[in-house]
This record gives structure tokens, C-alpha cells and sequence, in this order.
């Protein structure tokens, strides 16, 4: 499983909220990579590139029959898009309060009334924001599971509340708590009691 974090943290900070230890005190044979996402990246398909050649495709070569994706705020924009544009393969998201888009998109999404109401229009090849709406929208049976945890007073939570609209309500968690890493600690713990207990 590979994780991506949010802008300004760290691989390390996924250590320091104890995502490792929650899967070794389960007894789980789960292998995390806590990659790193530049700042510097953001707008151009570097990261979905890296990810993609550097990290998913030489794990699945390597022998790893599933490769999850897990991304933190920014970390979980990057992951679904990847997914969005068919970068490589995948076996499953988990996403934890994922940065859902700019306000102006989120309050046309909500002007429609539902997700399901929305007409993306023309897609630009560098309109990810609205590229990942899309995917999400047409997600359907048969699809890899996608698992999407949040805190109900996440800065974000509107445009989270959209995403969860589209999904089965098995797969969204929503905890008390912000868009902080205590808030992501306990949704991680949740999903590995749901998904591998």
C-alpha cells in the first residue's frame, strides 16, 4: 500500500501517527511506502507519472498481487487522479479527507442539487479537479473499491459530503474530528478493522 501525504508533511509523519504500528499490532502482512509529494509538482503530471513508473508498476513486477493506493488531503487529489487517468493499475483507494477542489467547482456541483445532476463539460487536459469529479461520478459495480474517510468538521467536509453522496455507504467513514492527523489516525484504524479484521 502506498501513501501519498498532504501538502507540507512528510513520509515521516505517517510514522509519527502511527500508521505502521496500527498494521503490525493487527498482525497484518500489509507493506506501507510512505512516498514523498513535492510541492513543486502541483500542476503538471510529474507525481502521477513517478507514481505510476517509479513506485506502482515495479511493485506489481516485483510480485505484490494487489497494490492499494492511499492518499491525506492533497496526497488523496494526486491518488484519484492517477485512478482518474488510468496511470496504472490499482486494487483499491483508501482516501482520508481527500482535497476535494476549489469552491468554485463545489458550489456548482451543489447548485445542480446531486453529483449524479452534474454535467462536467469539456474536459482540458489539465482540468484534474474536474477529471476526478467525473471519475467519481461514474464510479459503478465492478469497479476497485474505493473507501473514503473524513472528520465532520473537516475544512473540506462539503465537498466530501459529494463524494460520499456516490459511494456505497459501507465504504465512508465520517468521525468527529478536523483536517488534522489524530482525525486520520483513527480512520486509518478504522479501515483496517473494516477491510483486513
Amino acid at each position: 500500500m502506498v501513501w501519498l501525504p498532504g501538502a507540507f508533511h512528510t513520509p515521516e509523519d505517517f510514522v509519527h501517527a502511527g500508521f505502521d504500528t496500527a498494521v503490525a499490532r493487527r498482525g497484518l502482512e500489509i507493506d506501507l511506502q510512505f512516498a514523498d509529494l513535492a510541492l513543486d509538482h502541483l500542476g503538471d503530471r510529474s507525481a502521477i507519472e513517478r507514481l505510476a513508473h517509479d513506485i506502482v508498476r515495479p511493485a506489481r513486477e516485483a510480485g505484490c498481487a494487489t497494490v492499494w493506493l492511499g492518499g491525506i488531503s492533497l496526497g488523496g487529489s494526486f491518488v484519484l487522479d492517477y485512478a482518474a487517468t488510468e496511470a496504472g493499475p490499482w486494487d483499491g483507494l483508501c482516501l482520508l479527507a481527500p482535497y476535494p477542489g476549489n469552491r468554485l467547482l463545489i458550489g456548482e456541483i451543489v447548485r445542480t442539487g446531486c453529483l449524479a445532476a452534474w454535467q462536467p463539460g469539456p474536459l482540458a487536459q489539465c482540468d484534474e479537479e474536474r477529471r476526478i469529479w467525473r471519475f467519481i461520478q461514474a464510479r459503478g459495480a465492478g469497479r476497485p473499491p474505493l473507501y473514503l474517510g473524513y472528520g465532520r468538521k473537516d475544512r473540506f467536509a462539503q465537498g466530501l459530503d459529494l463524494m460520499a453522496q456516490a459511494l456505497p455507504p459501507a465504504a465512508v467513514q465520517v468521525i468527529e474530528g478536523g483536517h488534522d492527523w489524530s482525525t486520520w489516525s483513527a480512520l486509518w484504524e478504522r479501515f483496517l478493522d473494516l477491510r483486513w479484521a
